[in-house]
């Protein structure tokens, strides 16, 4: 990059969108790659630096996406690396299976000591979100002796059979993949906009409790034979919807009162991006298990199940994973931790402040506006046609999500008809305002044109 490319913060578009290599490259994709992707406009990304993305033509954005949650410092950021190049020319794998290296014991105890709450932990690795779900199911089955598991109506854990099975976000998902994993069972999420089933959002967390209480254990499924309860703390898939402290709290009531685990998906969640290490924090409580993955190693593909040490006490060949715990994602992965702690948390938390501030009157002004929620730097605006009804706008979501991509601002959907805004935590004020002032012009649009 030329030294004025290298200082660019905010997009620069060179070509109509998209442009000529991109039209070319999308359309080889289209031939050869499995069409079971979802991608919502044709960005080709040649190279990225900080918050901005350039394209095969030379097109830069600003990317409030971050590689779904995940570039969390960044995109090539030099400390992540400098820490990646010089791993790679020392050891790129032995297999954390059968041998020992340091840079995961340094990382296990990291984790460890950032994880909520006082009790011992020990860590797991593996290579993605659902692994690490898949992980902590099996976990909860060896450690608890039980077989039922519990999750919620818009969750998103990942698309291998047993995370799939807990997965209740969106029909396609399942659509077609025949019977998945019994004793299941789905509660409603604690939907402080829409109330439980659109009703009483005011109760939403008492109702979401009583549910699992009054039906779940009275008509369905024994306590005794539930092995964990799944949550999102901040349901992503389903539209960037935080869970009341208040009933993550109960939630850990209810588990402690009938021996069952708790487990925080924090895949998405954790690892900084609400202005705390994880979501939970905001809360107060101490899951028995957590999962992250996504934002743990700035895009390398690396995952970890962090439970009480009490809890995986699983032996020798129970579980493991011959590319988990890779030693160049455990070395960027320390080199992400660093970051965080040194600037990137609290930046989350200032920069997830100034967007609050800036989209605090846009319900007012924008007609479409339902709700703008979430916390630090995962932020779910919803879409509805009407304020009172709240019936749901995919549509002027979608046309937003277009218009500011030919703005040059990337950004993504959640759930049927939000917008979620996740982008790297290293963002500064004048990217978040350039977002801000961006999306604002997008909603005017779309509510004049639809």
């Amino acid at each position: 990059m030329q030294v004025a490319e290298k200082k660019r913060k905010l997009p620069h578009l060179v070509t109509a969108l998209p442009g000529p290599k991109a039209k070319e490259i999308v359309q080889r994709d289209h031939d050869v790659v499995s069409p079971s992707y979802t991608r919502d406009y044709p960005l080709v990304a040649k190279t990225g630096r900080g918050a901005v993305v350039e394209d095969v033509d030379g097109n830069t954005f600003l990317d409030f996406a971050a590689g779904i949650a995940v570039v969390a410092t960044g995109h090539c950021h030099p400390q992540v690396v400098a820490a990646i190049q010089k791993q790679a020319a020392e050891l790129i794998h032995m297999s954390c299976t059968d041998f020992y290296y340091e840079g995961m014991v340094e990382l296990a105890e990291k984790l460890a000591a950032i994880a909520p709450g006082k009790s011992a932990k020990r860590v797991y690795f593996g290579n993605s979100g659902a692994e690490a779900v898949e992980a902590a199911m099996k976990l909860a089955r060896y450690h608890t002796k039980r077989d039922k598991f519990i999750a919620f109506h818009g969750c998103f854990h990942g698309r291998t059979f047993g995370a799939l099975s807990l997965t209740a976000s969106k029909a396609v998902q399942r659509k077609h993949f025949g019977s998945l994993l019994a004793g299941v069972f789905h509660a409603p999420y604690p939907n402080t906009y829409r109330g439980a089933y659109g009703v009483r959002p005011e109760n939403a967390s008492a109702d979401a409790l009583a549910y699992i209480e009054n039906e779940l254990f009275k008509r369905l499924c024994d306590p005794s034979d539930v092995a964990a309860i799944f949550i999102e703390p901040v349901q992503g898939e389903g539209g960037y919807l935080p869970a009341p402290a208040e009933f993550l709290q109960g939630l850990e009531r209810l588990c402690r009162k009938h021996g069952i685990l708790l487990v925080a998906d924090e895949v998405q969640s954790g690892m900084g991006r609400t202005g705390k290490w994880w979501a939970v924090d905001h809360a107060g409580i101490e899951p028995d298990i957590i999962c992250t993955a996504k934002g743990i190693a700035s895009g390398m593909p690396l995952c970890a199940v962090i439970a009480k040490a009490d809890v995986m006490d699983w032996k020798p060949g129970a579980h493991a994973s011959t590319f988990g715990g890779n030693p160049v994602c455990i070395a960027a992965s320390l080199a992400t931790i660093a970051v965080l702690e040194e600037t990137a948390i609290a930046n989350c938390a200032a920069m997830g402040e100034f967007i609050s501030r800036q989209t605090a009157g846009w319900r007012e002004r924008h007609k479409s506006v339902g709700d703008i929620r979430g916390k630090g730097l995962m932020i779910g605006i919803e879409f509805v046609r009407d304020q009172k009804t709240k019936e749901k706008a995919p549509g002027i979501r979608d046309h937003v999500i277009e218009s500011a991509y030919k703005k040059g601002l990337l950004l993504l959907g959640a759930g049927e008809n939000s917008l979620r805004l996740a982008p790297p935590l290293v963002i500064d004020e004048e990217q978040a305002d350039f977002a801000v002032r961006t999306i604002d012009e997008c909603i005017s649009e779309a509510e004049r044109s639809l």
